[in-house]
């Protein structure tokens, strides 16, 4: 991203003093990265999220009495748009679940490192998704699915490159992947869009944990 072009806005939500601090000096560092505030409770942050509207906040599942998941549904009443990443050192399958049919893009797992992170933000906020891969397989273990005359046939190329699209990779890493150009797999992705009707890689993501995880089996 060059020095002109727009800066990803940016909110930090955490209840834990040292880590919050070192997270924002590490965020404040990136070039592209804009951190509008950081704050230690889910209200703390609703009330600047209210006052002046981001990108993404990057939101901590525990925060003491309160959990992110509430915090998480209280942003989507004030922006459908707000991208969220749920920050955690570990969560149950049951909970990564809930977190992604509530709209996270993400679940960020707190020992990974800073590089990781920031690769992460900006995966998401070019429409990615951002899940590990503990979560990933147990989303699509024994996610509810939809009526199978509403689940379209995906073909072997397809599930491969929805699997790429879910580890986060880029056109070009899928391509050097599965051994193709980068040309193939925007092909392969329109094919995605065309089937399930969606029109973001995100939005994608999220379709394909509620209604077709079995086609990625």
């Amino acid at each position: 991203m060059s020095e002109s072009s727009t800066k990803y806005r940016l909110l930090l939500i955490d209840d834990h003093s040292l880590f919050r601090e070192g997270l924002a000096r590490l965020l404040t560092s990136e070039k592209d990265f804009e951190l509008v505030a950081h704050c230690g409770t889910g209200e703390e942050g609703l009330a600047e999220l209210q006052q002046h509207p981001v990108d993404l906040v990057l939101l901590d599942y525990d925060l003491g009495i309160t959990r992110g998941s509430d915090v998480l549904a209280q942003i989507r009443t004030l922006s459908a748009t707000t991208k969220v990443l749920m920050l955690t050192a570990g969560i149950s399958e049951a909970v990564a679940k809930q977190v992604i049919a509530l709209g996270a893009s993400g679940i960020f797992l707190k020992h990974h490192s800073p590089t990781e992170l920031s690769k992460c933000i900006r995966q998401i906020m070019e429409g990615w998704s951002w899940l590990d891969h503990q979560h990933l397989r147990a989303i699509f273990s024994d996610s509810p699915q939809g009526p199978a005359t509403e689940r379209p046939n995906f073909t072997q190329r397809e599930r491969e490159v929805l699997r790429a699209v879910f580890e986060g990779l880029s056109n070009k890493e899928i391509g050097t992947r599965l051994n193709t150009s980068e040309a193939a797999v925007k092909s392969v992705l329109q094919q995605l869009f065309d089937k399930t009707g969606v029109r973001t890689r995100s939005q994608l993501v999220r379709l394909a944990i509620e209604h077709y995880s079995e086609e990625l089996r």
